[in-house]
């Protein structure tokens, strides 16, 4: 099996279980039904999804993602594929499910076409995502704080597309919008270190602070988590809508 990555490490973690229990309590599909877990990753939604008796179906468009999946579930149904030319006939799955999936997309439109095309007639979706406009980092200074993660909002291409779920659904031709959201709250600081690194050299990089200040941002940071002062809040938009 391939080694974990940083993501597939975030979804052990107990902040995203709760997560993706939450995204099943909405999809409310009963044992036997059929669900396609878009961006499925490495498969830990697969897996749970299978043990409650949905038939799963996990697309994703990283082979090497795909290949861990395959590895863990050996007989369950996976496919390399975009998101906007899913391998389902119309009108094939009962319940639709995409996270971590929208920040990256420069057009949302065919994605969203496709979840319509492939769900049945009173078929539900839920799209998941974090809106990285309202992460919160703790910091004796908030202003370059909030520099810093701007450094982290311009490493994806759409990274406030969450708040803009239920909009997009509705224009889509779903129904009944529900929105929800879970805020996971982060006190170790090894679960977010990497981000903070990827996001103080973001900021650097564009010329948003200087090298000196990122040093000293992220000196503060592992500072706090040697005093157990550490504190990130990561909410994530939950929205689901039926077909």
């Amino acid at each position: 099996m391939a080694e974990l990555t940083f993501l597939d490490r975030i979804e052990q973690t107990p902040g995203a279980v709760e997560l993706r229990a939450e995204s099943y309590r909405l999809l409310d599909l009963a044992p036997g039904q059929t669900l396609v877990d878009v961006a499925c990753g490495c498969g830990h939604a697969a897996a749970e999804l299978i043990d409650a008796g949905l038939k799963t179906i996990g697309v994703d468009n990283d082979p090497a993602a795909i290949a861990v999946a395959s590895a863990r579930l050996p007989s369950a149904m996976f496919h390399v594929a975009r998101s906007d030319e899913l391998p389902l006939a119309d009108g094939s799955v009962d319940g639709y499910r995409a996270a971590r999936l929208f920040h990256l997309l420069d057009d949302p439109l065919p994605t969203l076409t496709e979840a319509y095309r492939v769900l049945r007639p009173g078929g539900r979706a839920v799209l998941a995502g974090q809106d990285y406009g309202f992460l919160l980092v703790d910091s004796s200074d908030q202003d370059l704080t909030d520099v810093i993660l701007l450094g982290l909002e311009s490493r994806s291409v759409a990274p406030r597309a969450a708040r803009s779920f239920r909009d997009w659904l509705l224009d889509t031709g779903f129904h009944d919008p529900e929105v929800v959201v879970h805020n996971q709250v982060v006190t170790g600081h090894d679960v977010m270190v990497q981000q903070l690194e990827m996001a103080a050299d973001a900021a650097v990089d564009r010329a948003l602070i200087t090298r000196d200040d990122a040093d000293g941002w992220l000196a503060e940071q592992n500072d706090r988590a040697r005093r157990d002062r550490f504190l990130a809040v990561l909410p994530t938009l939950l929205v689901v809508a039926t077909r």
